[in-house]
């Protein structure tokens, strides 16, 4: 990564942060915290509204608004694949709205502002679950469901669950949830949920997809290890 773009890929990982310390912006930038105090007194000599405490980490002062961005030719190619792989797997909504914005940078830049991707992504043999835009919707508004699931042995069960979020791995999805029942984070296919419905049940107190994903073992940098854990002991539903 150019300086000139870590300077302010580093601002806008500080906005909307309350406190970031400098060992936190080191690993998601892949730098060494001598890098990140070096860039900081540089932001700060250059009058970038930025505040710190030895201890508490830096923070950015309120209102402050990012330079407008801009995209290189690679992550515009990037952009197009993950638009196009999003649209052939996730529900019709959120295709549609992947197609719309492909439209938009495309509009926005014409033919000229773009080269053509050796990038494809070909149909896909299973189309998503018609359940999913309902899922995904639950997840956002944090609200509760009532599934009825059928497990790899067929067997059925009503289960309240707090969902959390959505996972595609090539051929199926499944759905990160807090289990009322089992009392513990579990994750559902989504193919074997037969129907669902809004559970009138309060949000549990301290649950979160960050909760999930450390216990599945996601770390700071977001390497999930989720796939493996399908076929172990710890997905058992």
């Amino acid at each position: 990564m150019r300086r000139a773009d870590r300077l302010l890929q580093i601002l806008l990982l500080l906005r909307g942060r309350r406190r970031t310390t400098a060992a936190q912006l080191a690993a998601w930038l892949e730098v060494s915290p001598r890098t990140v105090y070096r860039d900081m007194a540089d932001l700060l000599a250059s009058g970038a509204p930025l505040n710190g405490e030895a201890g508490e980490g830096y923070w950015l002062e309120a209102g402050f608004t990012p330079p407008p961005l801009s995209f290189g030719s690679d992550e515009l190619s990037a952009l197009e694949a993950g638009a196009r792989m999003l649209a052939g797997c996730a529900d019709s909504d959120t295709a549609a709205a992947a197609h719309s914005a492909l439209a938009k940078i495309h509009a926005v830049l014409g033919s000229s502002g773009l080269t053509p991707s050796p990038l494809f992504v070909p149909p896909l043999r299973a189309p998503a679950p018609q359940a999913l835009a309902a899922l995904r919707r639950a997840c956002e508004r944090q609200q509760c469901l009532q599934l009825h699931y059928r497990d790899a042995a067929g067997n059925s069960s009503l289960r309240d669950i707090a969902p959390l979020g959505l996972f595609f791995w090539g051929e199926h999805w499944t759905l990160a949830a807090w289990c009322l029942l089992r009392q513990d984070y579990r994750h559902f296919r989504t193919d074997r949920i037969a129907a669902q419905q809004a559970a009138k049940l309060p949000w549990p107190d301290g649950i979160s997809l960050d909760g999930f994903l450390q216990q599945a073992g996601a770390g700071d940098a977001g390497r999930l290890r989720l796939q493996q854990q399908t076929r172990q002991p710890w997905h058992r539903s």
